[in-house]
């Protein structure tokens, strides 16, 4: 039951557990000094209650809660992803134009004997120091840049791609504008398109606007269970359509933002569940759980020829979107 980091910080929906956490301590506690079995009984029956509690709340979350829960400060990003998917990871760094952008890493790793890949993740950072160089996770020109090298880097060496999605969106600052944000973007969708090496894109937690879009054209585009994916966040829709961001809740719901509803609308692959009440809970189970679904995949794709690789991710994103009158 216990968490990731010792970290105080909770969501309102997880309160009630928090509570029953709280009594389990105490007398557990207390039973280090007390043996009677009563005591006991009522630790495991409480401990009984709190799955139960658990598995109900996470199972009928509305889309809003599940954006808390890909926000959360301590959800895994990918450096905390790559330690638990692989061995002898090599970052790679800049984009050879003089810039290095923390908010997109990447590198090679051996997620098998003999199976090595590319990895290109987005990265929040950790502390008000880490989160400032990495720019909160939001990339900018040079960061969109650094991944197209690494692209190219692994079609040049017919390796896999894998890419780790988890951002606000791309940095909306007057510097990045003025540097080819939007050009950036448009030019990873495209190369994107034409590499000829297995992609699988695997949002983690926001999959936010073209900042995602620019990592996600993938033959297999996969989303962590509690991870949300939209072409703009609830509060910013809420404040164009409502002029309030008080409604983001309402916006969340009309967006179809939640794993669920992007695969019944056919727009990713599959999800990969969650650690029991979120990956911030167990890093290293949702991290085994994404490298099932990331082998699974590959034992396919990788036995495609290059023009297939490509025909197929055409196809795909060519079919997007769905219709009713």
């Amino acid at each position: 039951m216990s968490k990731k980091s010792n970290s105080s910080f909770v969501l309102d929906f997880e309160k009630p557990l928090i509570t029953l956490l709280q009594e389990i301590d105490k007398l557990e506690q207390s039973s280090s000094k007390d043996e009677r079995q009563e005591v006991k009984l009522s630790i495991n029956g409480l401990k009984e209650q709190f799955f139960e509690l658990r598995e109900r709340i996470y199972s009928n979350l509305e889309p809003h809660q599940r954006l808390q829960i890909a926000r959360h400060p301590e959800r895994p990003y990918t450096l905390d992803f790559v330690k638990d998917l692989g061995t002898n990871w090599i970052e790679l760094h800049g984009d050879r134009s003089g810039h290095d952008d923390g908010a997109i890493v990447g590198g090679l790793l051996e997620l098998e004997p003999g199976l090595t890949v590319v990895v290109v993740g987005n990265e929040k950072g950790r502390g008000i120091k880490e989160k400032q160089r990495c720019n909160f996770g939001m990339p900018q020109p040079s960061g969109y840049k650094k991944a197209l090298r690494l692209f190219k880097h692994a079609e040049n060496f017919g390796l896999p791609i894998i890419t780790l999605i988890d951002t606000p969106g791309a940095y909306p600052g007057l510097e990045a504008e003025a540097n080819g944000q939007s050009g950036a973007i448009a030019v990873n969708i495209q190369e994107m398109t034409n590499l000829k090496v297995p992609v699988i894109a695997i949002i983690t937690g926001e999959g936010g606007s073209g900042g995602a879009l620019a990592l996600a054209v993938a033959n297999r585009v996969l989303m962590l269970e509690h991870a949300v994916y939209s072409v703009i966040s609830p509060e910013g829709c809420a404040a164009i359509l409502w002029r309030t961001r008080e409604k983001s809740a309402d916006a969340a719901n009309a967006l179809k933002i939640t794993s669920n509803d992007l695969l019944n609308l056919k727009l990713i692959d599959e999800i990969i569940p969650e650690a029991q009440g979120g990956a911030h809970n167990n890093y290293s189970q949702t991290s085994a759980n994404i490298k099932k679904s990331i082998l699974s995949h590959l034992g396919i794709l990788l036995k495609m020829s290059p023009e297939e690789l490509k025909e197929e991710k055409m196809n795909k994103f060519r079919n997007y979107g769905a219709f009713s009158e």
